[in-house]
């Protein structure tokens, strides 16, 4: 499969759940966890944290002292009884995704001023999407969350129509990025519209404290 590569630089709620999958990855000769939609992941060891994002948007988020960081994998649920009201509930849900990730980073140690974000994803890519512009919403949403919170975005890599496979090194703070240019198979797509169907019909539930 072609792939373009770029270096970018050196309790459950509503869908979101500790991502369970952790494996050693002989690539990279390091433990690792991959993120799924509605998942997300924190950690203070050196590990990598991998997922593969189509139109849904990742945010990668480290406390650039210690080095205690983690990814996100959300996406906004359908706006169409939102009316345009900015607290309806896909932006209710976008900043419980984001909070949730942030607030696991702070019970980890990391200081709120030392936070710094990478953001991928927002492809235009799920059929049948095309009009509702899911990708940027996405996209958007996380962009103008972190300015919101003050939250300095030190690289991106949002929209176009190709799906991404991200590897984020906490550590560090490098990202590799690699574009899925020819997909031979449904399951970037498949997921992300299973998980837009449960979005559609999930409620949530109970309020995010941040700790500083």
């Amino acid at each position: 499969m072609p792939e373009q590569e770029a270096d970018l630089g050196s309790g459950q709620g509503y869908e979101e759940v500790l991502a369970p999958n952790h494996y050693y990855d002989r690539n990279f000769e390091i433990d690792a966890a991959k993120i799924l939609p509605g998942e997300y992941y924190t950690t203070g060891r050196n590990m990598l944290l991998v997922t593969v994002l189509g139109s849904c948007v990742s945010a990668c988020i480290r406390d650039r002292i210690s080095g205690i960081g983690g990814l996100n994998h959300f996406m906004l649920p359908d706006a169409g009884q939102d009316q345009g009201n900015p607290l309806g509930a896909s932006a209710r849900y976008g900043a419980y995704a984001m909070e949730m990730l942030i607030n696991q980073l702070l019970k980890l140690g990391a200081k709120r001023a030392n936070l710094e974000a990478k953001v991928f994803g927002g492809g235009n890519v799920l059929r049948g999407f095309t009009v509702a512009k899911v990708g940027e919403r996405n996209a958007r949403f996380a962009l103008d969350y972190l300015h919101t919170e003050q939250i300095r975005v030190v690289a991106q890599d949002l929209m176009d129509i190709y799906p991404r496979k991200v590897y984020f090194f906490p550590q560090t703070g490098k990202v590799l990025v690699r574009k899925l240019r020819q997909v031979h198979n449904d399951t970037i797509i498949e997921r992300e519209q299973a998980y837009s169907s449960r979005l559609r019909y999930s409620k949530m539930e109970g309020d995010v404290e941040l700790f500083d």
